[in-house]
């Protein structure tokens, strides 16, 4: 029996979970924190991941220790510090600053299809990331990455595309993230075994 489930997702021990949604056949790595974001079918995090205001697409590859939509402080007020957002934690009487949080709910990052987000990265807010795009191993993210193109560094910048333009778009278009579970299964063994250009002429991509 599989160990994933299509019905409910797969979350490990000592996670925090808030305003998060989940598809199909979703994993959740233990200790990782999960704030108001939604993580699109197959997709997955390892440990110690922090996902905060993201959309993740289908087939997300998201190593340990990542982290997406990673929140700033105010840097044109007079202080930095929480106590001018999180005031109820700091004075009696005092409102949280509402307007403050809601504005770091609407900066999404969007994390496209069939993407790979290596162990230690951080992706800034309102920064989308191509489908079959990869960020390197400790990469800082703070501008679009387009499809299948690998970034690393920090601030990132691009390495080099994964396939040319044409093969890059033939596989968007294909858009096998979005086939049944069971012709997933079906080509199981043309997905491991034939190279992407040999994968789109078997199925007519």
């Amino acid at each position: 029996m599989p160990r994933l489930s299509a019905e409910h997702p797969t979350i490990h021990a000592d996670c925090i979970l808030h305003e998060a949604t989940f598809g199909r056949y979703v994993e959740i790595g233990q200790g990782s924190r999960i704030i108001s974001a939604h993580f699109d079918d197959y997709s997955y995090c390892d440990r110690m991941a922090e996902v905060a205001n993201a959309k993740i697409g289908k087939f997300a590859n998201i190593a340990a220790f990542t982290r997406i939509g990673a929140t700033d402080h105010p840097m044109e007020t007079a202080s930095l510090h929480h106590f001018l957002y999180r005031s109820d934690d700091y004075f009696e009487g005092a409102e949280p600053d509402h307007a403050f949080f809601e504005q770091r709910r609407q900066r999404v990052a969007t994390i496209g299809h069939d993407t790979w987000v290596g162990h230690g990265a951080m992706i800034k807010p309102e920064v989308t990331l191509g489908h079959g795009s990869i960020v390197a191993s400790g990469a800082v993210v703070t501008k679009d990455v387009p499809p299948y193109m690998i970034v690393a560094g920090m601030p990132a910048t691009p390495l080099r595309a994964r396939f040319s333009p044409e093969v890059a778009d033939r596989l968007m278009a294909l858009a096998w993230w979005d086939w049944p579970h069971e012709d997933l299964h079906a080509a199981l063994t043309d997905f491991r075994a034939l190279s992407a250009e040999a994968f789109l002429e078997k199925y007519n991509g």
